[in-house]
Formats: structure tokens, sequence, C-alpha cells
């Protein structure tokens, strides 16, 4: 009964992790951050608020990528209900981290000091849509894998 529930818990963490992942990019980016911008006082004092956010957000996204390269790491005693991990999705996972490092250490920097704005802000909301789309595309593979896994199992 303990090794089924492992079983099922492997199974389904990944797309709990990416679902978080990706739920807290879309409310932080789509949702959050423009209502800083429309609601506080002046842009300044939005920015400082968003550049926190964002902050968060890349550590967020560094705990779920880092779950999620443990969880879809072939094991041992992989059943039926664990799926077999494709190693393009490697790629997203490592790509959506590499996104939010580079905007958390290369793009913030140059925005916070205001060094060409349009110019690094673009970059970094360039940077965070590839993040999310990344993301959004291996949530949508892994609950596809998932409802097959299922659909097995019953």
């Amino acid at each position: 009964m303990i090794s089924t529930w492992r079983q099922r818990l492997r199974a389904r963490l990944p797309i709990l992790v990416a679902g978080l992942w990706w739920g807290s990019l879309s409310a932080v980016g789509f949702m959050v951050v423009p209502l800083l911008f429309a609601k506080l006082g002046t842009p300044a004092v939005a920015g400082g608020m968003a550049a926190h956010l964002f902050t968060a957000q890349t550590w967020v996204g560094t705990v779920c990528g880092l779950l999620l390269l443990m969880a879809l790491r072939p094991s041992a005693d992989q059943d039926a209900l664990a799926p077999v991990w494709p190693t393009a999705w490697l790629g997203f996972v490592l790509g959506a981290m590499l996104c939010a490092l580079l905007s958390e250490f290369g793009v913030a920097p140059h925005i916070v000091a205001r060094d060409n704005l349009k110019l690094w802000h673009s970059l970094g909301s360039g940077l965070y849509l590839l993040q999310w789309v990344l993301v959004g595309l291996l949530l949508w593979r892994l609950s596809g894998v998932a409802g097959e896994s299922q659909r097995q199992a019953t």
C-alpha cells in the first residue's frame, strides 16, 4: 500500500510542481505587477515592489525546477503508474530555469540601475514570457501523461 502511494505521488508530483510554477508566473506577471502599476502612486514605487516580486518568482521557479529535475529522473523501480519522461522535457525545465536566472542576475541589475531601460525591460519581459511558455508547454505535456497513466491504472 505504501509502495502504491509513493508510485502515485511520484507520477503526480511533477504536474503539481509544474502547475505551481506556471500559476505563480501567470499570477505575478499578468495580474499582480500590472495592478501595482495601476494602483500605486508612482511608477518608481510600483517598479521597486515589482522587482521584489520578480526576485521571489525567480526563487519559486528555481526551486520548482530543481524539484522537477529530481522528479523527472528515471528510477530503477519505475512501474506502469510512473510515466517515462522524455529527455526533451529536460530542455523545458532547464530552459525555463535559465530564463529565470538570466532575468534575475543579468537583466534586473540593469533595470534597477535604469541603464537603457527600454532595452533591458524588453529583454526581461521576453525572458519572462519565454519562461512562461516553456513551463506551460511542460505542464501541458505532463497533464497528458498523467491522464494516460490514470486511465491505464483504472
